[in-house]
């Protein structure tokens, strides 16, 4: 993924349109740094329904499903497959396709680096690394979709895009796996029935094979998983980012990718519409697949490709209508802010903590005196901060690119 230049002074059509790409990508990183936080904070105290509602839609769904908050992670990097179509471009017309796939590796990289690190790196020693997380898919994803999109034209990349979404059902409806359960209690109950200690042994003792199954620690993904993934898995067992699912993220991405190719091209009164009805039909055709094939983003499934991609569409119609068709930019300056250093602000959020910051101007007495407003006062003064240093580094043309 690479952040996409500042343009303070937009003069060519290109370079307006990563306007509304920087300001999508500060909108989407806002609710995972604070935005969902101050929201949670107001719902518990006013109590309000309608804030309960929206809070509801600010929470993952436990397994299948689709709220706004499950789309945060995909249109990340449906993003990073938009802004590959204009980065990419640059590279081959300077350096050619060699050098452009030799800087998408050196960047995917560096990025997977910057993953192992965020997950923890080796505090918790060389068996503690968790190897697959949410940059590392983003390093993976967009990777794959640059040098697929150095290479192949865009109806190949419909085509390729299409495969992979078939393919990985494919995978996970047909390839058997053992009828085991990768669950906490399941796993607890048959080493109990067994009186086997080793859960390894008692694993491949399983003779049994099942497939098309897509419950958890019920399906082809996270057995893999279990069988091949080194390190610290998410989930004990499992990983939600783990091996097979990078495979349909990676779908997703060239969904960014074809959305990028179409800004790219001639025509601009008819973007926002094409774009609109594509959208449309995505989360048509994810909805019409999740009977066979459910909507789970722990999985990644193909549904969800087309029911996140749907809605990354959707959003993209709308900040390029508002921000480069209609120049309407004073409103999402906030999300500019966030949107062309989203990497760092994702990484200070953890490494950092925006509400530690802000807790340094609310000693813990204060807060208690001031009750539930509180716990709003502090997520307000997060935001705030993470506010105040994304304005600095923007107003510096600070910028951190992989």
């Amino acid at each position: 993924m690479e952040s996409s230049p500042r343009t303070a002074s937009p003069s060519t059509e290109a370079s307006s349109r990563l306007v509304s790409l920087d300001a999508l990508r500060g909108f989407d990183m806002f609710w995972i740094v604070g935005g969902a936080g101050i929201l949670r904070a107001l719902e518990k105290f006013t109590g309000s329904p309608i804030l309960g509602g929206i809070r509801m839609q600010l929470t993952h769904v436990d397994w299948e499903g689709f709220r706004f908050y499950d789309l945060i992670f995909p249109l990340f990097v449906f993003i990073a497959g938009v802004s590959l179509v204009f980065s990419t471009r640059k590279a081959v017309e300077r350096g050619g396709k060699a050098a452009a796939v030799k800087r998408l590796l050196g960047r995917g990289l560096l990025l997977f680096l910057v993953g192992v690190f965020y997950s923890g790196g080796i505090s918790d020693g060389l068996d503690g690394i968790r190897w697959l997380g949410v940059l590392n898919r983003i390093a993976i994803a967009s990777t794959a979709a640059g040098i697929l999109a150095v290479f192949l034209p865009v109806r190949a990349l419909a085509a390729t895009t299409v495969a992979i979404l078939l393919g990985y059902w494919g995978l996970m409806s047909q390839v058997p796996f053992p009828a085991f359960r990768l669950e906490k209690g399941a796993v607890a109950e048959a080493m109990a029935r067994s009186g086997e200690t080793n859960l390894v042994r008692l694993y491949q003792a399983t003779t049994e094979r099942v497939s098309g199954r897509y419950e958890p620690g019920y399906n082809l993904a996270n057995h893999i998983d279990f069988q091949y993934l080194p390190g610290r898995r998410y989930d004990t067992y499992y990983d939600p980012e783990g091996i097979l699912s990078n495979l349909p993220a990676v779908a997703t991405c060239l969904l960014g990718v074809l959305a990028g190719h179409l800004l790219a091209a001639a025509g601009g009164a008819r973007r926002t519409l094409h774009l609109a009805g594509a959208g449309i039909v995505c989360i048509a055709l994810g909805h019409l697949w999740s009977p066979a094939f459910p909507i789970v983003k722990k999985l990644w499934s193909s549904s969800f490709v087309l029911v996140a991609g749907g809605y990354s569409l959707l959003l993209l119609a709308a900040f390029h209508e508002i921000v480069d068709i209609r120049g309407w930019r004073t409103w999402c300056r906030p999300f500019l802010w966030i949107g062309t250093n989203a990497i760092t602000i994702y990484l200070l959020a953890s490494v950092m903590g925006y509400s530690r910051i802000a807790g340094r101007f609310l000693s813990p007495n204060l807060r208690t005196s001031m009750g539930a407003w509180g716990e709003v006062a502090l997520a307000a003064g997060s935001l705030l901060v993470m506010f105040l240093f994304a304005r600095a580094l923007y107003r510096r043309n600070l910028f951190l690119r992989l």
